[in-house]
């Protein structure tokens, strides 16, 4: 029974990826954390006390405190925004190509080595 469980374990733990996402502040410092598949950036960002990410909304896209910077490398690969990520982007003090909403970003093994700087103000 025991040799079982053992191995259940140790196949669910081979079999569920934990993406790993790198955070990059406004001044350099790198954080790397790992993100279960189907959460969003910002829960990742949130649930790991993340410093820059604030996602005041909750995930809703009804705010931009998840504003973040996609490394040019890793843009096709987080999609493009929605509309309504735009309307709220446009309210951010440093809007930039490669700005996204941590909160619309789904994360999956596709995004194992994800790399995102933070602004320097969320407010």
């Amino acid at each position: 029974m025991l040799r079982s469980m053992w191995f259940r374990y140790n196949i669910y733990k081979i079999l569920i990826i934990m993406p790993k996402i790198t955070f990059i502040s406004f001044n350099g410092e790198s954080r790397t954390v790992e993100a279960a598949s189907g959460t969003s950036l910002m829960r990742a960002a949130t649930d790991n006390r993340v410093d820059g990410i604030d996602g005041d909304c909750g995930g809703n896209c009804a705010c931009a405190t998840c504003h973040v910077y996609i490394d040019p490398g890793w843009v096709d690969r987080v999609g493009a925004r929605t509309p309504g990520e735009v309307d709220m982007l446009n309210l951010v003090a440093e809007l930039r190509d490669t700005s996204r909403l941590a909160c619309q970003i789904d994360v999956d093994a596709s995004l194992d080595g994800l790399i995102v700087a933070t602004p320097e103000s969320q407010h």
